[in-house]
């Protein structure tokens, strides 16, 4: 089935066999035999999905079977039953719901744009324009970036601009925290790989490099 937005409504008395993509809303009150993917997706009493279901919200009063990957939040209603494996960011269910699934955590997403500017022999504040992390689960705080092989230059604290550090939080680049220091030698490039990792353990992936211009 092709791609749609907005609202799409699967009513009682239909069954589709195939996969649904939505930028929007798809509402299951049929059967779905396959792969449904959506921003949010509802799930009523008389629904339900045996494949996969991937979004960014999920609400479900029928039932669910398979794959299943909620970016955000699953909320499993009363009537809600929910069997495979599961990833989520966050999970809420109601007294009545069923779950019997192999649960793991959304792991922490790292963006920005991976780049900055800094004057030879100075520092720059690394923004979260920058350099970010996204978790629907972890605070700020308890999202550590790790910092490896930065080259001409090093990463600091703004209370510490002399002292290299190797970890630094979301809290602390919200905040206007962290510094980028060049070391004043020649080169025109500088910069550091780093990975953020969630306060389970869970991590961003491979590790990404922030590239640092050098201006004269």
């Amino acid at each position: 089935m092709s791609e749609r937005t907005g609202k799409s409504v699967i009513m009682p008395d239909m069954v589709v066999e195939g996969d649904m993509t939505s930028k929007g809303q798809i509402t299951v009150s049929g059967r779905v035999q396959g792969n449904v993917s959506a921003h949010s997706v509802v799930i009523s009493q008389s629904g339900g999905i045996f494949g996969s279901l991937r979004a960014q919200d999920a609400e479900v009063h029928g039932a669910v079977q398979g794959d299943v990957y909620i970016r955000e939040l699953i909320r499993i209603g009363e009537t809600g039953s929910v069997t495979g494996k599961v990833e989520y960011g966050k999970i809420a269910m109601a007294q009545g719901g069923t779950l019997s699934a192999t649960l793991r955590n959304v792991p922490p997403h790292l963006a920005g744009d991976l780049n900055l500017s800094v004057d030879r022999g100075g520092s720059v504040q690394i923004t979260t324009a920058d350099l970010t992390a996204f978790d629907p689960d972890d605070d700020a705080k308890d999202l550590t970036f790790t910092v490896t092989t930065p080259t001409s230059g090093f990463v600091a604290l703004v209370a510490d601009r002399s002292t290299s550090i190797s970890q630094f939080t979301q809290a602390d680049l919200e905040n206007g925290r962290v510094i980028f220091v060049h070391d004043g030698g020649s080169t025109q490039a500088a910069g550091f790989d780093t990975i953020v990792a969630d306060a389970k353990g869970a991590t961003s992936g491979q590790t990404q490099h922030v590239s640092v211009s050098v201006r004269a």
